[in-house]
């Protein structure tokens, strides 16, 4: 993103049917653990984002939760709004984060690689990645977690401010 080799174009779609169907592509690895997801999904949410981007991100810090919890866990997806913003968020019953990892992750300085709960690996980079490609659309992407009883990884985007592009 800042060589400028990627594009961003951002586009009106509805965040609740991208998380259904983004969400298929994750269920061979979560039946593999035995994980439950469940969607908390009320009502069609237009956002105005790059549709890559967006997929990235969800996909990136969905695919960290069931790398990060443990046999027959569960993940919760929810999706609400949030003044002018659409919060996102993914909540495990994982392993969790400590207050000092928790500080690691989003730096591109301090590399933090954790192995999953079944030896899966990752590059340490796709939360960098994610908080860059938030920011770019005016959002932010937040942590909470405690060791031992999960995290919840939310981001927040744009919601479609009535213009049809």
């Amino acid at each position: 993103m800042q060589a400028k080799m990627m594009t961003f174009h951002t586009v009106v779609f509805d965040v609740t049917s991208k998380i259904t169907e983004s969400i298929e592509m994750f269920e061979a690895a979560a039946a593999k653990k035995n994980i439950k997801i469940e969607l908390a999904l009320n009502e069609e949410i237009r956002i105005n984002a790059d549709l890559n981007m967006f997929e990235t991100v969800f996909r990136n810090i969905v695919g960290n939760a069931i790398k990060f919890t443990n046999e027959n866990g569960t993940i919760l997806i929810s999706a609400n709004k949030e003044n002018s913003f659409c919060k996102i968020s993914v909540k495990d019953d994982g392993v969790g984060i400590s207050e000092e990892n928790i500080a690691k992750i989003f730096r591109i300085d301090s590399k933090h690689k954790t192995p999953g709960t079944m030896g899966e690996k990752g590059t340490g980079l796709g939360l960098i990645l994610c908080k860059e490609f938030v920011e770019k659309h005016g959002g932010k992407i937040e942590v909470k977690s405690e060791v031992g009883k999960g995290s919840e990884f939310s981001f927040t985007l744009p919601l479609n401010n009535g213009s049809s592009t």
